[in-house]
């Protein structure tokens, strides 16, 4: 799963449209749909941004609004691509293609450079935890393929990942337009020696689906059936099997698993893992509801009415302490309220901003605050 990012117009519709026309992974239908509306815009070449931004409004502006998801294989992966928005008044569908993401294919315009957009987004690329990150340094084509403009770029970026913690694992030189890089090696970057931008996703492997992890299942919700309560939900890290003493947070209740439940299966399995949705019965008929989170008893998460979090807020309207807000924690949502709002971070350069109020959050603003359910 792959997530583009970046400022507006630095080419990363165009960037998969290419990917997903030179890995022949276009329906004949797209491919005509877009084919007639260049036409009919006069386009001196194929648009191929059009095969991603499907919307009237977008093909009309020249700008992607809404998370366009397009899947296309090669012979050693398949691969999810979501085309997310560069505009900021659209950050939130970006964090809605990236929050899922393995991948953060970054897109730099040479002309530009870094800008505000281009580091937005790889801080919260890193606030959603995803550390693999491809950097395409795109339209090298209208800088002249030179490389001391690349290397500027680079080193640039590279400097100010690094104070997120972030390592890019390629920094590609790149014209998405033309082709030069993104499937095929392109002679006019001949200084450049790396994979192109396919070759380096497919480098990466996908995150692990937790299995290892210690034991989280959210309860859904409790189910009756003949004289068996069941409950449902699905495990979102660790696994469980017939026999296991579980306990129930935060009301710290324990019970056996006496069976395991799973739908549309003929024998009842004995186990079940991260990813699956299940039910299970206890060997005790113990009051447990919807918001419970099931651990093992060696590895209970903690319970506490307050926690500290680094938070990207997207409200139209500030965050602002001492208000009601509801919080979500797997299936349980409750009242809560910012405490203290420790700092508010300026994204554009990490900087601390002015700290002299610190009474609420503007939306876009990264800060460190206290949350009180």
């Amino acid at each position: 799963r792959i997530a583009t990012a970046g400022s507006v117009d630095d080419g990363k519709s165009t960037l998969i449209g290419r990917l997903l026309y030179d890995s022949k992974a276009i329906y004949d239908d797209v491919l005509d749909s877009a084919e007639q509306h260049g036409r009919r815009q006069s386009a001196e070449y194929f648009n191929l941004a059009l095969l991603t931004d499907g919307l009237k409004a977008e093909r009309e502006q020249g700008i992607t609004i809404d998370v366009a998801y397009r899947y296309f294989s090669t012979p050693r992966r398949k691969f999810i691509l979501a085309d997310t928005p560069g505009h900021v008044q659209y950050t939130r569908n970006m964090v809605t293609g990236a929050s899922t993401a393995d991948v953060a294919l970054i897109i730099v315009d040479a002309r530009h450079g870094v800008v505000e957009q281009s580091r937005r987004h790889a801080v919260i690329g890193a606030l959603l935890g995803i550390r693999h990150v491809v950097v395409c340094i795109n339209k090298m084509d209208l800088v002249g393929y030179r490389q001391d403009t690349f290397d500027g770029i680079e080193k640039e970026y590279r400097e100010f990942l690094s104070q997120l913690n972030v390592t890019p694992q390629f920094v590609i030189p790149a014209s998405a337009k033309l082709g030069d890089n993104i499937a095929k090696v392109s002679s006019n970057l001949s200084w450049y020696i790396g994979p192109t931008v396919l070759d380096s996703l497919a480098k990466f492997s996908s995150k692990s689906l937790g299995v290892e992890e210690p034991l989280r299942f959210p309860i859904q919700d409790v189910y009756k059936f003949d004289a068996r309560r069941i409950l449902a939900g699905r495990i979102t890290a660790g696994s469980l099997k017939v026999g296991d003493q579980v306990v129930f947070s935060p009301s710290n209740k324990t019970a056996v698993v006496q069976t395991v439940e799973a739908f549309n299966i003929e024998s009842p399995p004995t186990q079940a893992h991260a990813g699956q949705s299940v039910g299970i019965t206890l060997d005790e008929q113990i009051f447990v509801e919807r918001g419970e989170i099931v651990s093992h008893e060696g590895s209970i998460p903690l319970v506490s009415k307050s926690f500290r979090a680094n938070l990207f807020w997207l409200g139209q309207r500030p965050l602002e302490m001492k208000k009601s807000y509801l919080v979500r924690l797997g299936t349980r949502e409750v009242e809560c309220q910012v405490l203290a709002i420790h700092r508010i971070v300026d994204a554009n350069d990490l900087s601390l901003a002015s700290q002299d109020t610190k009474t609420s959050v503007q939306r876009n603003e990264v800060a460190d605050i206290t949350i009180q359910a």
